[in-house]
């Protein structure tokens, strides 16, 4: 969020004020505690910003995996740009610069009245406040023919990284001479980064050097999706990809599309032309489609989301599979006291996107030091954007400023500023964007874990 010089200066003095006089608990008069579950990016700053705006507030995170695998800049594992550990960020500043309570622990039972959640190790951890940040669970089963055992051995998703995103950088690099790539995209709502659509751009790139017969191809079950027309450019422009008609409109005279006499090396099934997934075959390596079947030599599908586990077992998510939320402080509608945010929340104009969970949790940690003093807490604003890469070297971005309509319980979208990288960006505009994206995710993890 931006801050004029007096908003700043005020927030100083609030703090100040908050740190002279320590927020008391509603616990027998002890220091107030909020708890948070999960250790992302939404967990981590909301962590971090606690302490910064009101060292008086103990903070305790519980999470279960003592390493945070970042998803942004995942994709890079799969064409040898980056390795799998540079995907790896600790705890350790959270913990020793901030004064973070960092356990290392499963969340096994939650009581909303007793106001404490229960840990498999055994013990029990009281809260004023609760925060869950729990990201998002992968719905394998929801695809007939798929199942997490499959992605954990022969047909990967990689889209929570780990060892599945390491099995897929492998099959890439063994794919056979002019052999086929297929990627099923997600449904909406999906989490990103990574992006479902930088992603076959990027292997796209790694095969024109090294397998340059080869073919990527996506199936789709939507028909548009977030910086199509930038990210559609992009890909006529390095991998002679066939520019829609529908997605040309407003693109200025100034702009030359190119013609292709041959089919290029990406192709795109969106759902009107049959992309839309109806199974997979895995000992033919056949995915069904409403247009037909795709055989492939590697598969990598991005199933349907909906809230992590955690979030359903402590009865925060609705028949949907998402968190319900007061939008203003993320507070729960179905427990008091307990604060959702990020990719597992409703958030209406808001993607679930790290750099949103990464605003939602500035605006909750100011909002809780508010409400845990007995005032009131602000208005928020937020921002997000998205950077995405159409190759190495072509960067582009969404992104977006938003408010909340109170009377509406809703966040929507303000300003009339283009979105989107122009579609007349100059070749040099276009690699300050790639170069944009990768000072972001190094920038980004600072902020959240450093």
């Amino acid at each position: 969020m931006s801050l004029n010089r007096r908003e700043f200066l005020g927030l100083l003095g609030a703090t100040a004020l908050a740190g002279a006089f320590p927020i008391r608990s509603a616990f027998a008069g002890a220091q107030a505690h909020v708890v948070i579950i999960g250790g992302g990016v939404g967990g981590a700053t909301t962590a971090k910003y606690l302490r910064l705006f009101d060292p008086a507030i103990k903070v305790t995170m519980i999470e279960k995996n003592p390493i945070y695998i970042r998803p942004y800049g995942s994709t890079e594992v799969l064409t040898g740009h980056i390795g799998m550990e540079d995907l790896h960020v600790t705890y350790d500043a959270l913990q020793s610069k901030y004064g973070v309570n960092v356990i290392i622990d499963e969340v096994t039972g939650f009581d909303p009245d007793k106001r404490n959640v229960s840990l498999k190790g055994g013990r029990k951890v009281s809260y004023d406040k609760l925060v869950v940040s729990p990201g998002i669970e992968l719905l394998y089963d929801k695809l007939a023919g798929y199942s997490y055992a499959l992605a954990e051995s022969k047909i990967p998703s990689g889209w929570i990284p780990g060892a599945q995103t390491q099995l897929l950088a492998d099959q890439l690099k063994a794919l056979p001479k002019g052999g086929t790539f297929l990627m099923v995209a997600p449904p909406n709502p999906y989490r990103c980064p990574p992006g479902p659509y930088e992603r076959p751009a990027l292997v796209a790139e790694w095969l024109q050097k090294h397998n340059p017969t080869a073919k990527v191809i996506i199936a789709d079950p939507k028909d548009k999706f977030v910086t199509d027309q930038t990210m559609m450019l992009g890909w006529n422009r390095l991998y002679g990809f066939p520019m829609p008609k529908e997605f040309l409109e407003g693109i200025p005279d100034s702009v030359e599309i190119q013609q292709h006499s041959q089919p290029g090396i990406l192709e795109w099934i969106p759902a009107k032309d049959g992309g839309t997934p109806v199974s997979v075959d895995a000992e033919t390596m056949t995915v069904t489609t409403e247009g037909g079947k795709i055989k492939a030599d590697v598969i990598n599908i991005v199933p349907a989301m909906r809230a992590g586990k955690i979030a359903s077992a402590m009865g925060l998510t609705d028949d949907k599979g998402w968190c319900p939320n007061q939008r203003k402080t993320f507070e729960s509608t179905l427990h008091p006291h307990v604060h959702v945010i990020g990719d597992a929340c409703h958030t209406d104009a808001m993607p679930k996107s790290g750099f949103s969970a990464n605003t939602q949790a500035k605006s909750l940690a100011r909002a809780l030091v508010e409400i845990l003093a007995g005032r009131e807490a602000p208005t928020p604003s937020w921002e997000n954007t998205c950077y995405a890469l159409a190759g190495s070297d072509y960067g582009l971005y969404v992104a977006d400023v938003f408010e909340l309509a109170e009377a509406d319980n809703k966040i929507q979208r303000v300003g009339k500023f283009n979105r989107y990288l122009r579609l007349d960006a100059t070749p040099a505009q276009i690699r300050m964007g790639a170069v944009y994206q990768q000072a972001w995710m190094k920038s980004f993890t600072e902020d959240c874990f450093a």
